[in-house]
Formats: structure tokens, sequence, C-alpha cells
């Protein structure tokens, strides 16, 4: 339940960023409902006919986002659902009856794992392994070597939680063939898989051609409003359909969400390689900034980020920095970071150290290093208080 009390510290956090003249990226969920419903309808004509009929169960717009999608991936066919944990659990199901084996080797810091409520086991009666708990994905060997049989290996890209951390090609590839040895089937989790092409210097289709399914979505890179795609073989996304009606996720009409991801593969997904060089350099300087503001201990995770995400980790109490961060949007126009957070079990986080996220898009692209260096000096103060 949201309190009061949290609803006006969100309130006063939106009204600082969107005031805010300086950021490193400004996302969709920041506006107003009457500035989102206004801009959806200005800016849909250009990627879908105005005047078709709206969807009803699929169809129309939705339609053409799976075939779009499906296109991208290089994949046989794709379906559209309302959230990435009703695609990506459905997915899991699916191969487990096709494979006959309902265990999952995935990471500890995957999403399924911290995020989901223990859905994989509670709704679809799957079981979960770990081949590594390093703060990486797991390696050829480890997979190889597992000592346990599993149906499906699952692989974040990138490993949000670990801190948006991505293997080389030749380890992705090595891990996959390692896979396909033990007779398992690859599935990725490609929430964010949109900005990894960088990292791996290989198209999206190349990189999905290396999985048996992936799923992708739509709002935490592309600014969509919503919404995901599961997509792989014909008879797997035929499957899934199926399932997507037995788990309520069969909507009557989703047209708002397959508009706005329509926009963001038309305007956000070129621009993303962009924002992933730029996000070296801002990290680099968040690094050099802490470093001379004489900050005793820090992390910027990874180092140089293999995204346009990643994560800095600093020796104070989250409600110290998220107060340093709203202080300085609101008292400087400038905001460096967002919202921080405590260290609790499993997300590796030492005592007494708390960790934001990091995202550098289209407006971040305008900070120089030494407005970044600059602005770190400012949080600093803010953290430190008066003298």
């Amino acid at each position: 339940m949201v309190t009061m009390d949290e609803q006006e510290r969100r309130r006063r956090r939106l009204t600082a960023w969107r005031a805010s003249r300086r950021t490193l990226a400004r996302v969709g969920p920041d506006g107003t409902l009457g500035e989102r419903l206004t801009a959806l309808a200005a800016d849909a004509p250009s990627v879908h006919d105005p005047e078709d009929w709206t969807d009803v169960y699929g169809g129309g717009v939705v339609a053409d986002l799976e075939r779009r999608v499906a296109g991208l991936l290089g994949m046989e066919a794709a379906a559209f659902f309302p959230t990435g944990t009703m695609a990506q659990q459905i997915a899991l199901r699916c191969w487990a009856g096709r494979t006959g084996d309902a265990t999952v080797a995935l990471h500890p810091l995957s999403h399924p794992e911290l995020h989901e409520g223990g859905a994989l086991g509670a709704v679809s009666g799957l079981r979960t392994v770990h081949p590594t708990s390093e703060p990486r994905l797991p390696g050829a060997e480890e997979v190889r070597e597992f000592p346990e049989p599993f149906g499906t290996l699952m692989l974040e890209l990138p490993l949000r939680d670990a801190g948006f951390v991505l293997p080389s090609w030749e380890e992705l590839t090595a891990v996959v063939e390692a896979a396909r040895e033990r007779d398992a089937v690859v599935h990725f989790d490609g929430a964010r898989l949109w900005e990894c092409a960088p990292h791996f210097g290989r198209e999206l289709s190349e990189i999905a051609a290396l999985a048996d399914s992936v799923y992708v979505s739509f709002y935490k890179s592309l600014d969509g409003l919503s919404g995901a795609v599961l997509a792989g073989p014909s008879t797997l996304v035929e499957e899934a359909r199926v399932w997507r009606h037995r788990y309520g996720g069969q909507l009557f009409q989703q047209y708002p969400a397959a508009l706005s991801a329509l926009l963001g593969l038309e305007r956000e997904l070129p621009r993303l390689p962009s924002y992933v060089a730029h996000a070296k350099v801002v990290a680099g300087a968040l690094a050099e900034g802490f470093a001379a503001a004489g900050v005793p201990w820090f992390r910027v995770r990874p180092e140089p980020p293999h995204t346009h995400q990643f994560q800095v980790w600093l020796p104070y109490g989250a409600d110290v920095l998220d107060e340093a961060s709203v202080r300085q949007a609101e008292e400087t126009g400038v905001t460096l970071f967002r919202r921080w957070f405590a260290g609790s079990a499993g997300t590796g986080l030492p005592p007494g150290v708390s960790c934001t996220e990091v995202t550098v898009a289209g407006a971040g692209l305008e900070w120089s290093a030494e407005d970044v260096r600059d602005a770190v000096r400012g949080f600093v103060e803010y953290v430190r208080g008066p003298a």
C-alpha cells in the first residue's frame, strides 16, 4: 500500500525532475496524463494509419507490431503481451512442456528470481537452478559442468541487477553452445536487448538467432507505455497465445501500447548506439568527479558500461542520497541521480552502501565530461551538508 508520505515524496521528485534544465534522461512516466495522451495522438500517424480500425483481441496495429518485431529479431513469429513477466513465464512453461524438464537454469540476480514473487514455481510449477552466483552471466564451463539436468537455460541480456552487464560475443556463443551440448533450449530475457547490439558488434537478428526464443520490452529502453513481445518459432508462439489467454493476458484493446511501441522502434531504437557510446563518457566522468571530491569509496559498475545504463554505489544511506539528489534538482535545475536503494538480501551490496541506476538517453547527449564532473561536485556538497 502506498502511503500519503510516499505519494508526496514521489510528487516532489517528479516536480523537481520535470523542472530540471539538465538531466541525463527524460522518461515518459515523468509526464502528466495529458502530456502523454497529447503526444501519442500527435505522433501516432507517423507509424500507423490513423484511419485503421482499433484492435480487438489482437489484429490491426498489434499485429503490425508483432510482424515488425519478428522481422527485426529474425524470428518466425511474435506475440504481444501486456507484460514481460507474463511473456517470459509462458515461454519457460512452454519449453518445459516440450523438453519434458521443468528445471530452468538462470542467474540468481535475474528478474524472475528477484522481482516476480516466486511466480515460476508458484504459477507454472517450474524449478530454478543457478550455474553461478558471480555478478555476471554463467560461463560455458559452468553450464557444461553443472551437476543437475535442466531443460532451459535463460540468459538475461543485460543482467540488470549485476549492473547491466553483458558477456563478450565469444562468451555468449560459447555458453549457448554448452547448453546445446546438454540438449537444453536457450531463452533470452531480452527486456533490454535493444541496447546490446553495440557491445556485441552484431545486428539484433544475429544476437537473437543464438536463442530458441526471446522476449523484448517496449517501455524500458524505447519509452513505450507498456507491453512486451515474445518471439520464436511459430509453433511456440501459437502455443504461447493459448497460455496468454489462460493467464488473463488476452486484452480487449491494446492500441495505445502498440502505437507507443512502434514509435519507440522508429525513434529511440536508432539512437541507442549513441546513448551507449556517451554512457561511457558519463561513467568515466562520474568516477573522476567522485575521486576529485574525496568520496571515501565508490563504485561505477561496470566501468566502462556495457549498455547505456549502469550502477553507481556510494557508502551512504539511501535516504541521505535521495534527499541530496532531489535538492540538487530543486535548487540548481540539475538532475544527476534519481532514486537510490539500500542493499538487501541477494543484491550483493555491502552493508551501508546504496545503489542507483544511471540511464543516459537523448537529454544526456548534451552533457560534456566537465558538466558531469561539475554536477558530481555539487551533489557531494549536498550529501555532506553544511560545513
